[in-house]
């Protein structure tokens, strides 16, 4: 015979996987949801924060540059002025010279249209496939239908007139465009400066949020110490790795005669930022643009081969050389991440998506509940 008592216990402990389950889809929902909101925020807030974290990136970049400076107790704010002054500077100067050879590609582009146009015409003509037999048996029928309507008596026949191009609202629309793209580039500036200049201000004032305990502000201390030194390490190693890449790049382009070398070198300093996707669009790249240029198959392979080359010195040689004793991340997190980042922030996103994945997963690597997404996100 069951005591009422027993019947009781069997009674819970039947429930309590029930009641289990029902929390555990309550938590789920709740985290979808959170996750849809802040996907829409992230979008919808683009215009402040996408300004905001290239800032933050690029003054974790620039802030060993200040080590020699604190050195021989130079105040931050003069320092970081200087700084941000060379780094204009080295902008302006190099825009310049970038600026004829980005013109002249462009004035290029329609005679290499027309060459591999008459190239084309020169080709042997190849007999129509199914799709093109179908297209042109359906616009035959369709001339051979509107030749015969007949005009009803009576009714006024319609004709749709297009538009024509209003050259002064294009004009209007890319220098409202030009003009956001300036002002932002100028807030990104002034943010370095003040980021670079306010130094340890922002992590000092974490340490002390965190506290009373003088425990717990050791343990804020060394959490932020070491965020910090991962991040800028690896940024910094980031910068150094773009630099080799276009320098190399440019070197060895100019030594094979290849055009806008310069510009070519700049294009890939830059691509070398975007894992997997950045290197290939510069091998594809420079492929087209040296047969247009030579005219033959050795020498678009050879420059191609080239750019290859450099990137993956840089890729399997130089970058984990650098960054060995910092967290690193698996190959599929890296590829989610360009495709989530560039989806919502554009090209812009696909440079910063590799940064943002480390700084995450350095946040993650110091907070208990989010280890699991750490685990996830690393080797």
């Amino acid at each position: 015979m069951i005591e009422p008592q027993d019947a009781e216990f069997s009674r819970r402990k039947t429930d309590q996987p029930q009641l289990i389950d029902a929390f555990n889809a309550s938590n789920a929902s709740l985290i979808i949801l959170a996750t849809l909101a802040s996907i829409f925020f992230i979008d919808w807030a683009q215009a402040v924060l996408l300004p905001l974290i290239v800032a933050v990136f690029i003054s974790y970049a620039l802030d060993p540059l200040l080590s020699p400076f604190d050195k021989l107790n130079i105040p931050r704010p003069l320092s970081a002025a200087v700084v941000v002054a060379l780094l204009l500077t080295l902008i302006v100067s190099a825009s310049i010279p970038l600026q004829r050879e980005a013109v002249a590609m462009l004035d290029k582009i329609p005679i290499a249209i027309s060459k591999l146009q008459k190239t084309a015409a020169r080709a042997p003509v190849k007999e129509a496939s199914i799709i093109e037999k179908a297209q042109e048996a359906a616009k035959k029928i369709e001339d051979s239908t509107s030749e015969k309507k007949v005009r009803t008596p009576g009714v006024t026949s319609v004709r749709i007139v297009e538009k024509p191009f209003n050259v002064q609202a294009y004009i209007m629309d890319g220098a409202s465009a030009a003009l956001v793209m300036i002002s932002q580039a100028f807030s990104v500036l002034l943010l370095v400066y003040f980021l670079l200049a306010v130094g340890k201000l922002y992590r000092r004032k974490v340490i002390r949020i965190s506290g009373p305990s003088f425990e717990r502000m050791r343990k804020a201390a060394h959490i932020m110490e070491d965020f910090h030194h991962q991040v800028r390490r690896f940024l910094f190693v980031m910068l150094l790795s773009s630099v080799f890449v276009g320098g190399v790049t440019w070197l060895a382009f100019w030594l094979l005669g290849v055009e806008q070398a310069g510009l070519w070198g700049v294009m890939a300093g830059v691509a070398s930022g975007i894992p997997y996707l950045g290197p290939l669009l510069i091998f594809i790249g420079t492929a087209i643009a040296a047969f247009l240029q030579f005219g033959t198959l050795d020498m678009a392979f050879m420059v191609a081969g080239t750019s290859l080359a450099i990137t993956s010195i840089q890729g399997n040689l130089l970058t984990p050389w650098l960054t060995s004793h910092l967290s690193s991340l698996n190959t599929v997190a890296v590829f989610v991440g360009l495709l989530f980042w560039g989806w919502i922030w554009g090209p812009v996103g696909l440079i910063i998506a590799t940064p943002l994945l480390m700084v995450i997963k350095s946040l993650c690597d110091h907070v208990t509940n989010l280890r699991p997404l750490g685990e996830l996100l690393g080797k």
